[in-house]
């Protein structure tokens, strides 16, 4: 990141440690998400360190903000707890003649 104090813009491109700095969290967790694919990176030549640009890791941040508002909105509606739509499992159904 940029030095304290420096006024300049974060550059292109983050370290994992940047990245969860700003996410405020581990740099475990944040390699995990570049790793199961939820966050986009890239990686400079074949072995090297993990970057994450900005802007990714902003539109990923809002696409949290928005699947928990969705969630939220779901968990809140009339159609809740009929199983077929909610994706929970239960049992043998039986088919609806």
């Amino acid at each position: 990141m940029t030095s304290p104090g420096s006024g300049d813009e974060i550059g292109r491109f983050l370290t994992i440690a940047d990245a969860a700095e700003i996410l405020a969290v581990d740099v475990a967790t944040v390699d995990e998400l570049i790793r199961s694919g939820e966050l986009p990176a890239i990686r400079v030549g074949t072995s090297g360190p993990w970057r994450i640009e900005r802007v990714q890791l902003e539109l990923w941040i809002e696409g949290q903000y928005e699947e928990t508002r969705r969630y939220s909105l779901w968990n809140q509606g009339e159609f809740a707890n009929v199983v077929e739509l909610s994706g929970a499992r239960s049992g043998r159904m039986r088919p609806v003649d």
